[in-house]
């Protein structure tokens, strides 16, 4: 339990909240299948799946967060990701804060 209150703090000190970023996602994929599929490469600490207040459906990208960068690499090294029929499109978050993301805006 402390050691996952110390990769979380890690995290937030980092500025990272998410490590991948989903696009592409099919409309019938649920945040908890997501979850399931993306834990067999590692533990899964979170799964946002943004929806649209006006048509009630998700918006077909997600953000994921893995418990160490070593889950992450192993996301990155499948060639493909497939959910439903349909490739999902991959992209590493970089990590930055938002004081830094605010100071290059300037």
């Amino acid at each position: 339990m402390a050691a996952a209150r110390a990769v979380g703090a890690a995290a937030r000190r980092s500025g990272r909240l998410f490590d991948i970023f989903v696009a592409e996602v099919p409309w019938t994929v649920s945040s908890k299948e997501l979850k399931e599929y993306f834990s067999q490469f590692g533990s899964v600490q979170r799964c946002q799946l943004p929806f649209d207040r006006d048509t009630g459906f998700h918006r077909r990208y997600c953000w994921i967060k893995f418990s160490t960068p070593e889950e992450v690499q192993n996301v990155l090294q499948k060639d493909s990701h497939i959910l439903e029929g349909s490739k999902l499109t991959l992209r590493q978050q970089i990590s930055r804060r938002r004081s830094q993301r605010k100071n290059q805006s300037e």
